[in-house]
């Protein structure tokens, strides 16, 4: 087993178990009482000279607000407004300068509203 897979299993022991007094709800219903509080300077930038040459495209198919677009002339399209700040886009990527990621500025980005 690699690490990939050593990570990915998870022994009953060490799940955690869900705080009983938080309701079941879908990921799709949670992420739907997110709010945004966008700040006018992007907290992630992408270099779409730097994707033109990436054939994988592991943004698109990695971040979770599907904000990553593919256009017909080998570029990316990116939305940072509904961003989840995961970082996951940062993570995947396998080109050097192609996602520049921060935080956002101080009272702006995404809030988990507790349901």
């Amino acid at each position: 087993m690699d690490r990939l897979q050593e990570f990915l299993v998870i022994s009953p022991a060490n799940r955690i178990n869900p705080d009983p007094s938080w309701p079941t709800i879908s990921f799709e219903d949670r992420i739907a009482t997110s709010a945004f509080h966008v700040h006018h300077n992007a907290h992630i930038v992408v270099d779409g000279a730097v994707c033109a040459d990436c054939s994988t495209r592991e943004c698109v198919v990695a971040c979770p607000a599907k904000l990553f677009v593919p256009t017909s002339d080998g570029g990316i399209l990116f939305n940072y407004e509904q961003c989840f700040e995961c970082g996951t886009c940062y993570l995947v990527c396998n080109r050097e300068g192609a996602i520049t990621w921060n935080y956002p500025e101080g009272g702006h980005g995404v809030v988990f509203k507790r349901t």
